[in-house]
């Protein structure tokens, strides 16, 4: 079908925005607890409130807020005779006043690091978890970003040393999986330490996911869920990462090698449920243990799909299964797509879910981006340098990218989108989009552009999601 390249360009908004309005997080909540007669109902299950004493919340995630504010209006018929209370760590840019529920800023706005806040909110769930008794309900809140917001150092390891290692590895290209098998090694939260620390009788744990493939041990470093890893795979990372040589405190590694006895679990005993009934870990924890995934990537790659084809698109979408390369080789292939779909008969709509790594260069030549400005920019040289006419390399395209958190790196942007109508800015700006990609300075250029995406604090958090819609010629 024939459209404008207006057309275009909204059309590749609207339907990313509808896969990130689909798994908004209070409504995800919302959807999976309720009150039923004499009964809480939680995914498929129904717990009698007349064996629950008290109820408390905690957790941590970019989407702690909605999750907040979800769980208070599913037990607000409760709340008072179950003496609700709680407390979630969040960016500072997500607090709010809640009823029941503290809203704790636990680090800044585009900030991923940990931080003394964060230490402060993760001693005080800790608190809580730990007074509750066997009659208690407690409901942990976890979405992506929690490991960040969630550090509690092991004894002998400073916050400095974690936010080193973070920093290190995030620089270097490690992957969440490789990120967070470190993170939790060296953490009394994480790793299945909130639940050996709670003393109630059961443990909700409801996820919206920001890995892919929803690892439960992974996602925000697990901390209801018990460790997979050891402490010779966080060494493993160090090593392949080169921290030893990068400066790391050598408490890291000999805490690490000390700990070395430490039964190790395989991830295989671990389930994963969507949408479904809790259910109960494996793990010899004091409390019974429910882990409920309520939200993930695919989830919002299907709601974009349904938007494109209210629009009137044939489309074709994907979500990744596992574990993505390098956000340039994603935009390069993005972008291939692109021209295929555009020039040959076929959908006309690509929606595609994922989370690639961008390596940075050092920080005395680094400019400011994420890495979905970083693949949108990889995609726009992909499309320059196929195209003999450089005015006309985008006609008839439109592609965008952007974490459905609204964060994209450490910036204000979700992401960025290309077009035809930007060929003309970077022609007449003479901008070299290839010095920016090099630098890792995505940011700079798109805002020359105009076209970044910003949409402020989503209050989810399912990895990224990628649009592209073409106009084709129409049919005889």
């Amino acid at each position: 079908m024939e459209r404008t390249q207006q057309q275009l360009r909204e059309d590749a908004l609207a339907i990313w925005q509808a896969g990130v309005a689909a798994v908004d997080s209070e409504r995800l909540v919302r959807e999976n607890v309720r009150i039923e007669g004499d009964d809480l109902i939680v995914g498929d299950d129904a717990f009698p409130l007349a064996e629950i004493g008290r109820i408390a919340v905690v957790g941590a995630g970019k989407a702690g807020a909605g999750m907040a504010a979800g769980i208070e209006l599913a037990l607000a018929p409760i709340a008072l005779q179950k003496q609700l209370t709680g407390w979630v760590n969040v960016p500072e840019d997500c607090v709010r006043s809640l009823a029941h529920i503290t809203l704790h800023g636990a680090r800044p706005a585009g900030v991923n690091e940990p931080t003394e806040a964060g230490v402060v909110g993760a001693s005080q769930i800790l608190k809580i978890v730990e007074s509750l008794g066997p009659s208690d309900l407690c409901f942990c809140l976890i979405s992506g970003g929690g490991s960040a917001l969630l550090p509690a150092p092991v004894e002998g390891i400073t916050l400095a040393d974690k936010q080193a290692v973070t920093k290190h590895l995030s620089g270097a290209g490690a992957n969440i999986e490789e990120l967070n098998t470190v993170r939790k090694q060296l953490s009394r939260i994480k790793g299945g330490g909130l639940a050996r620390a709670c003393r109630a009788g059961r443990l909700i744990t409801l996820i919206i996911s920001d890995v892919i493939g929803d690892p439960l041990d992974v996602i925000a470093s697990g901390p209801t869920v018990r460790d997979s890893k050891t402490p010779q795979d966080a060494l493993d990372v160090l090593d392949r990462f080169h921290a030893r040589e990068a400066g790391i405190a050598a408490r890291v590694f000999e805490y690490l090698e000390a700990q070395r006895g430490r039964e190790s679990f395989s991830a295989k005993d671990f389930s994963i449920v969507m949408a479904g009934p809790p259910k109960k870990t494996p793990d010899p924890f004091s409390c019974e243990v429910h882990n409920l995934v309520i939200g993930n990537n695919a989830a919002a790659v299907d709601a974009a799909g349904i938007e494109a084809e209210r629009r009137g698109y044939s489309h074709a979408m994907t979500a990744a299964t596992k574990l993505e390369g390098a956000a340039e080789d994603i935009g390069r292939h993005l972008a291939e797509m692109a021209l295929r779909m555009r020039d040959e008969p076929g959908p006309d709509c690509l929606i595609t879910g994922g989370e690639p790594i961008v390596q940075l260069v050092e920080v005395s030549q680094r400019g400011k981006g994420g890495r979905n400005q970083q693949l949108v920019l990889a995609a726009l040289i992909c499309a320059l340098e196929a195209s003999p006419d450089r005015t006309t390399a985008l006609r008839d395209i439109a592609l965008l990218s952007g974490g459905t958190d609204g964060e994209d790196g450490p910036t204000d942007a979700a992401g960025a989108f290309i077009d035809e109508a930007i060929l003309a800015v970077i022609q007449k700006q003479q901008l070299d989009p290839n010095c920016f990609l090099q630098r890792n300075d995505a940011y700079h250029f798109f805002e020359q552009l105009g076209s970044l995406i910003k949409t402020g604090p989503t209050h989810t958090n399912v990895c990224d999601l990628r649009v592209v819609t073409v106009s084709q010629p129409r049919t005889k």
